[in-house]
């Protein structure tokens, strides 16, 4: 069979294949992205839309988001690592996610559970918003592992 499926029914046509390789280092920069994706594959903008929506909610899609390197924006990063009681892994994820700088939070299966990638301005900035994370959380546990040499790795994953 050519499409993802379970069962009868598929998750993903050869539509969403395309349009999810089209995404994934091309996405437009313009003010109606999704209809200058639309014009390229010959669907309208609503159900590019319709299509990503679905999709995300199938868990296809993760986020869409520009990805930018910090230190040439001026900014510094770091990842974090926290050891966090298994009941409260769910109210530590929401209140790390409260904070913009946060640009991955997933869990792992070793005693630091909680991984999690911080940007901001400054080193400062990133030590404040720990200490928040910590009081807010009452996680005292959390390993701060700033960068001090960046490799970006581009995954480019071809569906169709």
């Amino acid at each position: 069979m050519n499409d993802i499926d379970r069962g009868d029914m598929p998750l993903m046509d050869n539509t969403d294949k395309v349009l999810l390789n089209r995404i994934q280092s091309d996405f437009p920069i313009t003010s109606r992205p999704y209809n200058s994706i639309g014009d390229d594959l010959g669907i309208p903008e609503t159900e590019v839309m319709d299509r990503l929506i679905r999709l995300k909610n199938l868990g296809f899609v993760r986020r869409i988001g520009g990805n930018f390197v910090p230190g040439k924006l001026g900014f510094v990063s770091t990842l974090c690592a926290a050891h966090v009681p298994e009941e409260k892994i769910g109210e530590f994820a929401q209140i790390v996610n409260q904070f913009t700088g946060v640009t991955h939070n997933y869990q792992r299966d070793n005693r630091y559970n909680v991984w999690f990638t911080f940007i901001a301005p400054s080193r400062e900035k990133i030590i404040e918003n720990l200490l928040l994370i910590s009081e807010q959380s009452g996680v005292v546990e959390i390993i701060d592992l700033p960068a001090t040499r960046v490799y970006k790795i581009r995954a480019q994953f071809d569906l169709e």
